[in-house]
């Protein structure tokens, strides 16, 4: 296990993942993970391998939307509200309250109010990724297979692509 102590947040994770029967730890990135070219510089590995965590407010009942997409990915706002209903905005403070984590480190695990989410199906593809564990420089490896079994999110296609990609 890690011997650096961890923020509160990043702690929570740890927590939360031993529960889960996680057995990787939650890692501290020397410089900032806000960004997936941050996270992926700091661990040595593609911008791919990065699982952010991207959270709209749906509007029909303010629920949070997490879509946990590869970080060489744009999300396609369109696909994510032909599946869950449309979509706003989702502020820092917004965020905050209802995930239970500041944006930068928001975790696909661990929410406070019920989430509604989605992986996209690219992150299938790749052996492992990281994702954000509750702090801007603590993330922890994991399969894509074992983020869809912790958040028991579908796996979709919310991936924005180009006219060339489309055709």
């Amino acid at each position: 296990m890690n011997t650096t102590t961890l923020p509160d947040t990043a702690q929570r994770v740890a927590d939360l993942l031993v529960t889960l029967g996680h057995d990787k730890p939650v890692v501290m990135l020397p410089e900032t993970g806000k960004t997936s070219a941050e996270a992926a510089a700091g661990l040595g590995c593609s911008v791919a391998e990065i699982a952010k965590s991207i959270v709209f407010r749906r509007l029909s009942d303010d629920a949070a939307v997490m879509v946990v997409a590869s970080g060489a990915n744009r999300v396609d706002e369109h696909k994510v509200a032909a599946i869950v209903g449309p979509l706003g905005r989702a502020d820092a403070k917004f965020v905050k309250t209802r995930i239970g984590y500041a944006i930068g480190g928001v975790c696909p695990v661990g929410h406070v109010d019920k989430t509604v989410m989605l992986i996209d199906a690219d992150l299938m593809q790749l052996p492992s990724v990281w994702a954000a564990a509750g702090h801007p420089h603590a993330v922890f490896n994991l399969t894509p297979a074992q983020l869809q079994a912790m958040t028991g999110a579908p796996v979709v296609d919310v991936a924005l692509r180009s006219q060339s990609e489309a055709a």
